[in-house]
């Protein structure tokens, strides 16, 4: 079953965030993942959230985001993204 991965990206340090940002879909693909949303200033519409950027990554299957998630170049690059902006990440699953 498909699984999903979402972040909400608020960037306070646009300089380092593109550093992030030019190395990450390597490793998306390398894990079968791809993206579905690059979503820059989203619309919303009820409640309170208010995101600079929403990002929606596909992946084919719960083992490949797990193995993304433990990767420790990805986990690197993540804490560029953490240094860099205000973000939250989630995982669901998908239909059948």
């Amino acid at each position: 079953m498909k699984v999903y991965l979402v972040a909400e990206i608020s960037v306070r340090d646009p300089a380092l965030f593109a550093q992030y940002l030019a190395k990450m879909p390597a490793f998306v693909g390398k894990y079968g993942g791809r993206y579905l949303v690059k979503g820059e200033s989203p619309a919303v519409i009820e409640g309170k959230w208010s995101p600079d950027k929403l990002v929606i990554v596909e992946f084919p299957e719960q083992q490949k985001l797990t193995g993304f998630l433990s990767d420790e170049e990805v986990k690197s690059l993540f804490s560029i993204r953490r240094l860099s902006t205000e973000s939250s990440l989630l995982s669901v699953s998908g239909c059948d």
